[in-house]
């Protein structure tokens, strides 16, 4: 993998690899943009094939955050922390211990939190070495779980889709698709009952499956069969790349809008939607009530003001779906260029502003 010359294509500012004989760490920390504020994005630990996956994975997910953060109006960059090794074998304290040194040494340019295979526990032990790391205990002064917000968030962009499709934002009568039962679907779930949504449910587990259909009068169907109800909106809540050939014909829907990351296999994917008339809120930015919650923990936690801010994922769906029209593009587009036309104008405004200063110096 030629690494600088990646890092040049999508202008990634910074990569870092971290050491640790005595704890066995292994991690690369991701920079990718810092122009919004510093980097915030969580350390995933992950049985990586090799090296060269891990830096690509770290390097992927960094920039996917840049744009994250931004599409959520957050004043944060991009970045990721990638830990090579078995989360459920490896880890010891020393490990994560060592990883919020190498952290704090990077003096506030990047933020950790909670990822794929690292806990809550993990980021307490981080904590013990470095302030930058969002996700702790409640007891540490956090914001505890996440799931229930990123429902929210997940809730709110559904209605905005909901009304982009349909002319009105209530779900009241409207059937639901939920693939995935997992933290975050049960409480978008009891939401969606609550405003007397219809619900159709998967999981390939059966306790949260039933649970679901005790608490909130849902229909189960098998996985296999998730794609082809005859649904208003079908909401992909567990795994990624679910948006693809095979699943497309299947779709009736007239809006997805779910949790699940990464939904669509291929970019064309989502040329192929938008061909066929469906409303799709883009993931990361439907989803971002999570990293929205943590990042409040920055100005010292306030439940209200998270949940406000939370409450923007609304208006940034709905910009999202004129973007797509203004500019005749795809909805997964029309994301990326809502996140890249903020971060273009604060670049522009603090150019401008040096210039100012320069200028000013110059005269003097």
């Amino acid at each position: 993998m030629e690494i600088l010359k990646y890092m040049e294509k999508y202008d990634y500012e910074q990569l870092v690899f971290c050491q640790d004989k005595t704890s066995g760490l292994k991690a690369i920390i991701a920079i990718h943009d810092t122009t919004l504020g510093p980097a915030l994005g969580g350390a995933r630990m992950w049985t990586y094939a090799s090296e060269d996956q891990a830096i690509e994975d770290a390097l992927r997910l960094a920039r996917g955050m840049t744009y994250k953060n931004a599409a959520a109006g957050l004043n944060l960059g991009g970045g990721k922390t990638v830990i090579i090794g078995d989360p459920f074998k490896d880890k010891n304290e020393e490990m994560f211990r060592a990883l919020g040194r190498f952290i704090q040494g990077l003096n506030g340019r990047y933020i950790t939190a909670e990822d794929v295979g690292t806990t809550v526990t993990d980021m307490d032990l981080i904590h013990e070495e470095t302030d930058y790391v969002t996700g702790i205990s409640p007891t540490f002064g956090s914001s505890g779980n996440p799931s229930p917000v990123t429902a929210y968030g997940v809730y709110l962009g559904m209605k905005a889709a909901a009304n982009e499709a349909f002319g009105s934002d209530s779900l009241e009568g409207r059937t639901v698709a939920v693939q995935g039962l997992g933290n975050v679907a049960y409480t978008l779930c009891e939401y969606l009952y609550k405003d007397g949504a219809k619900l159709i449910v998967t999981d390939i587990n059966k306790k949260a499956v039933q649970r679901v259909v005790d608490d909130f009068g849902a229909i189960a169907v098998d996985p296999e069969d998730i794609y082809k109800q005859d649904v208003d909106i079908f909401s992909p809540c567990a795994l990624g790349a679910i948006i693809n050939d095979d699943t497309i014909p299947q779709l009736k829907a007239k809006v997805i809008a779910g949790s699940a990351n990464n939904q669509l296999k291929d970019s064309r994917h989502g040329q192929i939607i938008h061909e066929m008339g469906i409303v799709y809120a883009p993931d990361y930015v439907i989803n971002a009530g999570g990293v929205i919650n943590v990042a409040d923990e920055l100005y010292g936690y306030n439940r209200e003001r998270a949940m406000k801010h939370v409450e923007t994922i609304y208006d940034s769906i709905t910009k999202i779906f004129d973007i797509s029209k203004r500019d005749n593009i795809p909805t997964y587009l029309a994301a990326n260029r809502l996140a890249e036309e903020r971060i273009e104008r604060v670049s522009k405004s603090r150019k401008q502003f040096l210039k100012n200063g320069k200028t000013i110096l110059n005269d003097r």
